[in-house]
């Protein structure tokens, strides 16, 4: 990303979220235009794709606390791609090179004592590690890869490990990723290996872009690899057996570090995000760090009481005690039968009751529930709802 390129974009814009939006706000926005415009579910459609990588690169800022921090600041202190003098500064103009300041050079350090702060802002964010010493090309951090897996229900309380076959682009082998086919390629001359050029903007300063010249490389081949054309980078696939720890959660977004695309000239590798989907169990539910299971009972057991047999997931049943009058959705509960926590134990397994009722009912049964209705004919079970209907 260039300077300017981030100055000017408004990632609050690309997510549809306020300026003072919450952390969970940004996920939730994220996470609904990552699902609608991920290329898997867009195949062929270039825009979709484009868009996808503006969602992907707004969150990746928005999402990092620390990110969001130092682009606030940076938004506040430069605005739409121009210098905002503080107070004194009068009304003269400015001629300096935002390139110093981002490198914390001499001349950055001498205009009012910012120092190698705003340096350190941006390091972070243009991924602009390392130093460029003569002609020496720059370390280059690998992209971050998105991808999304589908666990059972099990699986996500109990974990998993499940094999992922990632496409990104990475090193080109055919010239190890010099780009050159003969594995040497020439420094560039316009950028003298820095892949970054100056462009003044009419403001007395200058911003930094890639260089048009090497696409921001820092190299030219002279005779460019046929695989890559030049570019050093092609598509590489992989599969990669990765670990969904214990007790995530549908549409949970898991960050996995240095498992993205290779890095460039000894650059890091990118980070791995996978958005991890839940199916539904035909018996299990699940709330927060807790189980849940609707269990039907008789009539008889609801009134009388007794004991019930429940069922556990993974694990053998259990058996809760019914008091006599037990009503219908009453919830109870079976300790350290739920899902797993991050600190390795185990929450609950929340039982709800409810009373079924035959459809048909015939012979004894219906002579007893015959007479339990005439010996019962004075009661009258909604008499305090009519009560409470009047004197509302």
């Amino acid at each position: 990303m260039s300077t300017k390129d981030f100055i000017e974009k408004d990632f609050y814009k690309v997510l549809g979220v306020p300026k003072d939006a919450t952390e969970a706000e940004i996920k939730k926005a994220y996470r609904k235009l990552a699902r609608e415009f991920h290329p898997d579910a867009n195949k062929g459609n270039a825009k979709a794709e484009e868009r996808f990588k503006e969602i992907s690169e707004a969150n990746d800022v928005l999402g990092d606390p620390k990110k969001r921090k130092e682009y606030d600041e940076a938004r506040a202190l430069f605005g739409n791609g121009g210098f905002r003098p503080g107070p004194g500064a009068g009304g003269g103009s400015f001629n300096f090179d935002l390139g110093d300041l981002f490198g914390g050079g001499s001349q950055g350090q001498g205009t009012g004592g910012f120092g190698g702060g705003i340096g350190d802002v941006f390091g972070g964010l243009f991924n602009r590690g390392g130093t460029t010493t003569g002609t020496r090309t720059q370390p280059r951090r690998g992209q971050d890869i998105d991808t999304e897996v589908t666990l059972s229900f099990t699986e996500a309380v109990d974990g998993a490990t499940v094999p992922l076959r990632m496409t990104s682009q990475a090193p080109c082998k055919a010239c190890s990723g010099t780009g050159d086919a003969n594995g040497t390629p020439r420094v560039c001359p316009t950028c003298v290996g820095t892949g970054q050029v100056a462009r003044g903007s009419g403001g007395g300063f200058s911003l930094t872009d890639p260089c048009p010249d090497c696409k921001g490389r820092g190299l030219i081949a002279e005779n460019p690899c046929e695989i890559c054309q030049g570019s050093g980078r092609a598509k590489s696939s992989r599969t990669m057996q990765v670990r969904i720890p214990a007790g995530v959660s549908d549409s949970q977004r898991i960050r996995l570090r240095g498992k993205g695309a290779p890095g460039e000239r000894g650059g890091p590798s990118g980070d791995l995000y996978v958005t991890v989907h839940v199916d539904a169990h035909p018996v299990f539910g699940r709330k927060g760090d807790n189980l849940t299971v609707t269990v039907p009972v008789t009539f008889a057991e609801a009134a009388l009481g007794g004991e019930v047999r429940v069922p556990t997931l993974g694990g053998p049943p259990v058996t809760l005690k019914l008091p006599p009058g037990t009503p219908n959705g009453r919830t109870m509960r079976a300790r350290g039968k739920g899902a797993v926590r991050k600190d390795g134990t185990r929450g609950d397994l929340l039982v709800t009751v409810e009373v079924s009722v035959p459809k048909d009912v015939s012979g004894k049964a219906r002579d007893a529930l015959e007479a339990y209705r005439e010996a019962t004919a004075g009661e009258d079970p909604r008499a305090e709802l009519f009560q409470a209907a009047k004197g509302a």
